[in-house]
């Protein structure tokens, strides 16, 4: 997610402009009357708002001009439904708009499809979170959570672990900077392999028997006991990064002559 773009959504964010205190009071009055030159106005100077608040979502690979034009939708709604009288900033009210605008939206694009009634109890979860960090000051354990809105425990977990975004397999999770990769999926363990499967072909072991031992060792603690790079790494006493570059390379060579 590019959120150092200069433009977005043909707006340059480098020239937008921000607006104080006195004059979004005094534009908030025009709008109420109807001044619709002075909601524009408004609208262009809260934008840098909505910027602030996109950037809390860029560990996800959305497109920042989608965002952001949700995010402006969150900013209209919280336009027309500020209460003046209330002795609250505008931006206090309208970032929590905002971003429920951009969490709806990231919930209904979810690749994975979660039933309406858990993404509900999941955000009411949120929401009840937010209510005992402000009321406590400190970050609630989820059985706190689960007290406060009279739930089991894990009906909580099970809704909050529902609307969590699905990571790939092929996730990088560490880049040595030259061959070393390690992927999500090199650290998960698979139980169900077994001795068996070494033998069951004997195409797969004449290409495996040109290998060198150490990679033969590796290959057969990886995908034949399911062990992960880390355990595979402590066992024979290498690092991760030397595991990762050995087992590709041994692949590599087992495909010339599979």
């Amino acid at each position: 997610m590019a959120i150092n773009k200069v433009e977005i959504c043909g707006v340059n964010t480098s020239t937008l402009k921000v607006l104080s205190e006195g004059e979004m009071k005094s534009l908030l009055l025009r709008i109420k009357e109807g001044d619709e030159s002075a909601r524009e106005t408004f609208i262009k100077g809260n934008l840098r708002l909505v910027l602030s608040v996109i950037q809390r979502f860029t560990g996800r690979k959305e497109n920042v001009d989608d965002l952001f034009q949700v995010g402006c939708i969150g900013l209209i709604k919280a336009i027309d439904n500020f209460d003046l009288s209330q002795n609250v900033k505008f931006s206090t009210y309208a970032v929590p708009m905002v971003i429920g605008e951009i969490r709806r939206y990231l919930r209904d694009n979810n690749p994975i499809r979660i039933s309406r009634s858990q993404r509900d109890l999941a955000y009411k979860a949120l929401t009840a979170r937010n209510a005992l960090i402000e009321q406590n000051g400190i970050e609630p354990k989820v059985e706190e959570i689960a007290k406060y809105m009279e739930l089991p425990t894990a009906e909580v977990v099970f809704a909050l672990e529902a609307i969590q975004d699905p990571i790939s397999l092929f996730e990088p999770v560490y880049n040595s900077g030259g061959d070393a990769m390690i992927y999500v999926m090199d650290q998960i363990s698979d139980t169900r392999v077994d001795d068996g499967n070494w033998l069951e072909n004997i195409a797969l072991f004449s290409a495996m028997e040109r290998l060198s031992e150490r990679e033969k060792n590796i290959l057969y603690l990886r995908f034949f006991r399911g062990r992960t790079q880390m355990e595979v790494a402590e066992e024979i006493g290498i690092s991760q990064a030397q595991v990762s570059r050995i087992e590709k390379s041994a692949l590599n060579n087992v495909k010339k002559h599979f």
